[in-house]
């Protein structure tokens, strides 16, 4: 496997300095390091990036994260193993990544769902850790950014 081309954030240097300013921004709402590698990982896995799929997991991982937590995103409805925000959030980020299947895209129930577990500045960063993310699918899936490259 071989990735068609550099990464376009690498290319141009100045592209990647505000999307690092964005990660931090979003990280720095006081939401669990574990809650937003979930949010990264669960949009991926809708994207279909290797590469960031595989980020996610080895972050999720290092972060002390069991198997089942890590193995099961992709299913958490289905999963015990997810909080009820969490739940919220992860529902709240595959209704931002999947834009275009719903005519309303973010439900009133899904937002509404989000809004009982986080303030106004945690559903910024939720918002802002999907819309980074998917950026970042958005740039690896079209080069075939290799999974463990970066």
């Amino acid at each position: 496997m071989e990735a068609r081309m550099k990464n376009p954030a690498t290319i141009i240097p100045a592209a990647m300095r505000p999307i690092q300013e964005l990660i931090k921004a979003a990280q720095s709402q006081g939401l669990p390091q574990e809650l937003m590698e979930m949010i990264h990982l669960r949009a991926s896995q809708i994207n279909g990036c290797s590469f960031c799929v595989d980020a996610g997991l080895k972050n999720l991982r290092k972060l002390g994260e069991s198997d089942e937590r890590i193995g099961l995103v992709a299913a958490w409805r289905e999963a015990p193993y997810y909080t009820d925000a969490e739940r919220a959030a992860l529902e709240l980020a595959e209704a931002s990544t999947r834009l275009a299947d719903h005519a309303d895209a973010v439900s009133d129930e899904v937002w509404n769902n989000a809004a009982d577990h986080f303030d106004e500045q945690q559903l910024a960063s939720i918002l802002l850790m999907t819309a980074v993310t998917n950026l970042f699918n958005r740039l690896n899936a079209p080069i075939r950014q290799i999974a463990g490259s970066w």
